[in-house]
């Protein structure tokens, strides 16, 4: 596959996965001008952002067209499953990012629920429920110890981990009966709480082939020793001492490498980043939930282990042929610990400056901007609830953990609360 420098390139979204996109894709002696939509200030110093929501399809497709864009990469979930691939590619503009019916894996918990049970990948039983009554009875019925999702979008705060039946009742109320996440929540997938640590698998494909990320672990509990409600992602590392090459290898022959034959066998070949959140039981992995896209906070240090040209892999998966890739994976290891604003994952206080987040850093450090803008006065402030990543590189996790935390000190808002473990305790005592 031949391809051209000099391309203009456009990186759909405004959080600190796209930072690090930007930052990584703009490395590429392929690309000529790099463009991001919405884009926030740390993506700003790196390309120039577009004041176009990443789920304004219909601006986004003709603003790629009329400036002539080679190649979009697109971010977040809200865009794919509202079908911005399916419209770029009508207009003959390569997308990372898979189709609309591709994206129901993430779009859809029981419609990826169906694509397991057909592919016969490991999962946790469950029941998909459109009122409480049945939902209720099924919860009942495993002793209220299960998890609770919405089946649509909900901007990651739609799983409720249940430890009883009061909780699962008040679980299903909220979303079935109050809708606290509107139409997302008009079905449910009640499912038996597995147990065992957590691990993030992201894979390139083409439609057919895969190309495994290394291996990242996420912590959605907002507070130390994963207490707490569940977040978006406090932090993530890369690599995690849970998945092995022998794990990682039956992962993509039982679960990646499955999904994607089934995918093609219902006529929506998956081509983007193709994401598994997996708990390692005592009876193996076993698939949480499938994200169509790269996750956030674990692309910003898998990222940071990526060397060479990402450009070419992610274009050979848009081009449906990854045969020719390899990908070029740093030995040490990389953590990334996030700062959310006061109040996250609640009601969030935002307009607080931000000091510190431009550096300098030492070599192998880098801060990603995600729930931030620019201020009256031009300074960087605060505008949602995960604010910026702080990404670094050691020797080996705890090296990288020490790294990353000095990087942290020096970095200020009123209110930051972040968590003090990320990549310092094993599996199992909330890393």
């Amino acid at each position: 596959m031949v391809y051209r420098p000099g391309m203009r390139i456009l990186v759909v979204g405004g959080g600190g996965r796209e930072h690090a996109l930007v930052w990584k894709i703009g490395q590429s002696p392929l690309a000529g001008k790099v463009f991001c939509a919405p884009g926030n200030p740390g993506t700003a110093r790196l390309a120039e952002n577009v004041a176009i929501a990443a789920d304004e399809v219909d601006a986004l497709v003709r603003w790629a067209v009329e400036n002539q864009i080679d190649f979009v990469v697109v971010g977040p979930e809200a865009p794919l499953v509202l079908g911005l691939a399916d419209r770029l590619a009508e207009e003959g503009i390569a997308v990372f990012g898979p189709s609309a019916a591709a994206a129901r894996l993430e779009g859809s918990k029981a419609f990826a629920k169906e694509v397991m049970a057909a592919a016969g990948i490991p999962t946790a039983s469950y029941g998909a429920f459109d009122s409480l009554a049945p939902a209720l009875a099924h919860a009942r019925a495993a002793g209220g110890r299960v998890v609770v999702k919405a089946d649509g979008l909900a901007a990651g705060k739609g799983v409720v981990v249940c430890g009883d039946l009061p909780e699962a009742e008040a679980a299903l109320r909220s979303i079935l009966v109050d809708r606290v996440h509107g139409s997302a929540g008009a079905r449910v997938i009640v499912e038996e709480r597995l147990s065992g640590p957590e691990a993030s698998v992201i894979a390139l494909v083409d439609g057919e082939r895969v190309r495994v990320l290394p291996p990242a672990q996420d912590h959605k509990r907002i507070f130390d020793g994963d207490r707490g409600p569940n977040t978006g992602g406090m932090g993530a590392f890369s690599p995690t001492p849970t998945v092995d090459e022998a794990l990682l290898a039956d992962v993509e022959r039982r679960v990646l490498l499955p999904t994607v034959r089934e995918m093609a066998r219902r006529g929506a070949p998956f081509r983007g980043a193709l994401y598994a959140g997996l708990m390692l039981t005592p009876d193996g992995p076993k698939v949480l939930e499938f994200n169509a896209r790269f996750g956030d906070p674990e692309t910003q240090p898998i990222l940071m282990r990526l060397r060479g040209d990402v450009v070419p892999a992610l274009l050979a998966a848009a081009r449906g042929d990854l045969s020719g890739i390899a990908l070029d994976v740093d030995p040490r290891a990389a953590v990334g610990v996030v700062m959310a604003a006061d109040g996250y994952p609640g009601h969030v206080t935002v307009g607080d400056a931000i000091s510190g987040s431009d550096g300098p850093f030492p070599p192998g450090v880098q801060v990603f901007l995600a729930g931030t803008r620019l201020g009256p006065d031009g300074r960087v402030v605060t505008s949602g609830g995960r604010v910026l990543t702080v990404c670094a590189l050691g020797a080996d996790r705890a090296d990288a953990a020490t790294r990353a935390y000095d990087a942290l000190a020096r970095v200020h808002f009123r209110g930051a609360q972040f968590r003090r473990d990320i990549g310092r305790a094993g599996p199992g005592e909330g890393a």
